[in-house]
């Protein structure tokens, strides 16, 4: 194993075109996150299945979510960089298949590919970071990466509204093929590491297990309330055979030689605090992503142009404080910094809970810009600590561990903000079209939001006051 030299950050040092070909390979993910909704109606009219277009997110997102911890301790064994070709190589094999359907469940089906994809991308593109960036660089490098989002969030609903307006919405799949062959070859061209090559065994029982459970939960909770009711036979049947296997999991666990989710990662009590961190981050981030533009344009009939800038406002944030928390956590340590952080997000999603019975634009505009500076003080902190606290062998199930834990609070979040949401809406014979019901239910959510983001600041006050060690260089195997 051998050391980077710090040379810089930036993408004129020797490490700039590693970090442009993460940079590409993050924005795969965060414009394919924001895209399609915007080309929905299209997509509905050309080939139909208008009640089935909720899956087209749904099966993306469980895809997703299940295959990061396996994918997590594949790299740990085998190295970043297969299981991030791997990655980018179906999710270029997923926007090519979408680009072709010919119906909505072929749609559906050919989303579940890209979600192993993006998978696969996402937790490697910031493992890699940890690896070859030391720790007072990891901030800087994560406000990279974060703002991949922000340039996201106005470039995917603008896209797919282009290429929705002009009648060609399979372009909105198509055009990652060059961008996925130009992330793939840099990675290949730029990013060498050396592995140490041991015979290993691969848990494929507790990867089976662990998969069909995580997507019978989280299932259950993406559309319990939804495609059908919380106390239904088929709402019960799933939860408990989710339940079911995750027991049967556990148990393969402790008997596995090598597991994929390994006993230790809940068991330290830093690592088992971060990730409860990211699942509120999760729910707070979804829980306004999915929310404020509805809000906006129910209660103000605002253009969804103008609702996307409000939101986008969060996702600009975020990477202005992401990538100047290197200098508070330095110096203050990480649980001060994520204290910081969360206390200005509790601060926003007051102030958002508190106004939205009187809609304003630049009221909601200006509390998803605070949210965003607090989530970018509390995300990077929390996951740079969980990094720093193990060796190269051990950092991408904990990465993955985290980031799952992102995913599974987003996917509970969106479930409980809408029932909330749905129970507001039922109550009223007009629904969702009569303003001052979008505006009851959006402030019961917002409320809801704000919980979470309380109940965020106990996992913070639990984690260990560990100091950060300043290195001089990053662990990568180059």
């Amino acid at each position: 194993m051998t050391t980077s030299t710090a040379d810089g950050v930036g993408f004129r040092s020797k490490r700039g075109p590693v970090l442009i070909a993460l940079m590409l390979s993050t924005g795969l993910v965060a414009i394919d996150a924001t895209v399609v909704a915007t080309a929905v109606p299209s997509i509905v009219q050309d080939i139909g299945g208008f009640a089935s277009f909720p899956w087209l997110f749904s099966a993306y997102l469980l895809a997703q979510a299940v295959s990061v911890p396996v994918y997590a301790k594949l790299s740990d064994t085998i190295g970043r960089k297969p299981i991030m070709l791997i990655g980018i190589g179906l999710f270029l094999l997923g926007s090519i298949l979408c680009g072709v359907a010919w119906s909505m469940p072929v749609l559906i089906a050919f989303r579940v590919v890209q979600g192993l994809g993006a998978g696969a991308v996402q937790p490697m593109a910031i493992t890699i970071a940890g690896d070859i960036y030391t720790l007072a660089e990891r901030a800087k490098v994560q406000g990279y990466l974060a703002s991949v989002w922000a340039v996201s969030s106005v470039v995917g609903p603008t896209l797919g509204g282009v290429f929705a307006a002009l009648g060609i919405w399979r372009g909105i799949f198509l055009v990652n093929i060059p961008l996925c062959l130009v992330a793939g070859w840099m990675l290949v061209r730029s990013f060498h590491e050396n592995i140490e090559r041991v015979q290993h065994r691969v848990d494929y029982l507790g990867a089976g297990l662990l998969t069909v459970s995580l997507t019978l939960l989280i299932l259950g909770a993406l559309e319990g309330g939804q495609a059908w009711a919380w106390d239904s036979a088929i709402s019960i049947a799933v939860f408990a055979g989710g339940a079911l296997l995750f027991a049967a999991f556990l148990l393969v666990e402790r008997r596995a030689a090598e597991p994929v989710l390994p006993p230790w990662v809940v068991s330290r009590r830093l690592l088992a605090t971060t990730a409860m961190i990211a699942f509120g981050v999760g729910a707070v981030m979804l829980g306004l992503t999915s929310y404020v533009p509805t809000f906006l344009e129910g209660a103000l009939s605002t253009s969804p142009i103008l609702a996307g800038l409000a939101l986008a406002a969060l996702t600009i944030g975020w990477p202005i404080s992401a990538s100047q928390s290197g200098r508070l956590y330095l110096r203050i340590g990480f649980r001060n910094t994520a204290l910081i952080g969360i206390t200005v997000t509790v601060i926003g999603t007051a102030v958002l809970a508190l106004t939205a019975s009187v809609p304003s634009v630049a009221l909601v505009a200006g509390s998803c810009f605070i949210v965003g500076l607090g989530l970018g003080l509390v995300a990077t902190p929390t996951l740079i600590a969980a990094q720093s606290s193990v060796e190269w062998n051990e950092r991408g199930v904990v990465t993955g561990t985290n980031l799952f834990a992102r995913s599974i609070g987003s996917s509970i979040g969106v479930a409980v903000f809408g029932a909330i949401a749905n129970a507001v809406y039922a109550g009223t014979p007009h629904g969702e079209t009569d303003p001052q019901t979008v505006v009851a239910a959006s402030c019961a959510v917002f409320l809801a939001v704000l919980i979470a983001a309380v109940l965020t600041v106990v996992a913070v006050i639990g984690m260990p006051a560990t100091k950060p060690v300043k290195q001089v260089h990053a662990a990568a195997r180059e």
